[in-house]
């Protein structure tokens, strides 16, 4: 290891045109495809399961899979601070080179979820689950063979990791971003508990079978917000007092909340049996981890990454120094932080071939 330091709802494929977040790249275009007998690891089985995803650039590029965080769609990296310091012309993933792909993830986003009718009679799906879905669409929806790279940041850095078990010679490279390939556990796990718990105990839930959204889910988002991401030194700048402080929370608290809860419950309930570790060694495209110092939820000083990272054959690991400019975990939403290394990362990975 070197240091470089988002259901059941079955439509026809329907493709229209997005208006386009950055003015130097090619405009982004939403479509469906429906995932025929989609199993989950439950033995559950959805006779056609609608799997929502964006693309950005030219089909005959080099295809690119980016996977986004929980609670999100495939359109959160559809930013300035993201999608437009990677896409344009000349810029680390070109969309005159590459072709950018942005699922949904199942349960997330337009993809199939349980507010769609079935409610918490949803199967319950974990991170695997996911991961076969991306998979399916990419392989049997795209008709694409292979990879140039996956890339994912927070639950979709954490997915990347199941890529590069479940798929090892599907990719040329890998960059999971804001995640580690260790059990979930410790405050990770303990806050995620405490957010799902806070919604579930709450009389309004009514065992997901409320008829107005439960208070607790814009309280229990807002908090979670808050304990873990947005960087010390970034929250110590932005609020030295308490009245601004106050503000921060005011301001978060006014914000629209999560569309449902039962969709929410599912996306933070689908990690608890997350633990790549042990199949690490399985793991063949050259890898290069971003994380930052100041990461809440994936604490550097605990040795568990460099450790991991010992057990995958060509990895590297980039971890952002810590400033009131970073966000924490929010820190590798922010590709300034890392464009060049990933573009250094990509010129070093030859292209394979399936």
């Amino acid at each position: 290891m070197r240091a470089i330091g988002r259901w059941l709802l079955a439509g026809a494929l329907s493709l229209l045109a997005f208006p386009a977040l950055a003015a130097d790249y090619p405009p982004p275009k939403e479509a469906d495809w429906v995932a025929p007998d989609f199993k989950f690891h439950t033995g559950e089985v959805a006779p056609a399961l609608r799997l929502h995803y964006t693309t950005v650039g030219n089909p005959n590029g080099q295809p690119v899979l980016i996977l986004h965080g929980t609670a999100q769609s495939g359109q959160v990296m559809l930013t300035p601070s993201f999608a437009g310091e990677l896409f344009g012309a000349g810029q680390p993933l070109d969309a005159t080179k590459y072709f950018i792909i942005l699922p949904d993830a199942l349960g997330a986003g337009q993809s199939a979820r349980p507010s769609e009718g079935l409610r918490a009679k949803f199967p319950r799906y974990n991170y695997d689950d996911m991961v076969l879905a991306q998979y399916r669409l990419v392989a049997e929806g795209l008709h694409i063979r292979h990879l140039r790279l996956v890339l994912g940041n927070s639950m979709g850095g954490m997915h990347v990791w199941i890529w590069g078990e479940a798929h090892p010679a599907f990719m040329d490279a890998l960059v999971p971003m804001a995640s580690q390939p260790t059990e979930m556990s410790s405050r990770n796990w303990m806050l995620r508990r405490m957010l799902i718990e806070s919604i579930r105990q709450d009389p309004a839930y009514d065992s997901g079978n409320y008829t107005a959204q439960p208070p607790s889910l814009r309280l229990a988002n807002v908090f979670m917000g808050i304990a873990t991401s947005g960087g010390t030194l970034a929250y110590q700048a932005m609020a030295p007092t308490r009245e601004k402080a106050d503000k921060l929370v005011d301001e978060r608290l006014a914000a629209p909340a999560p569309s449902d809860a039962n969709d929410f419950i599912y996306q933070w309930d689908a990690s608890p049996d997350y633990h790549p570790a042990p199949g690490l060694g399985q793991i063949e495209a050259p890898l290069l981890a971003i994380n930052s110092a100041d990461d809440e939820r994936n604490p550097p000083e605990t040795g568990l990454m460099t450790q991991a990272l010992t057990h995958v054959k060509n990895a590297h690991l980039l971890l952002i120094p810590a400033s009131a400019e970073t966000r924490g975990h929010g820190t590798t939403g922010l590709a300034k932080f890392w464009q060049q290394q990933l573009r250094d990362f990509l010129d070093t990975v030859p292209r394979r071939t399936m």
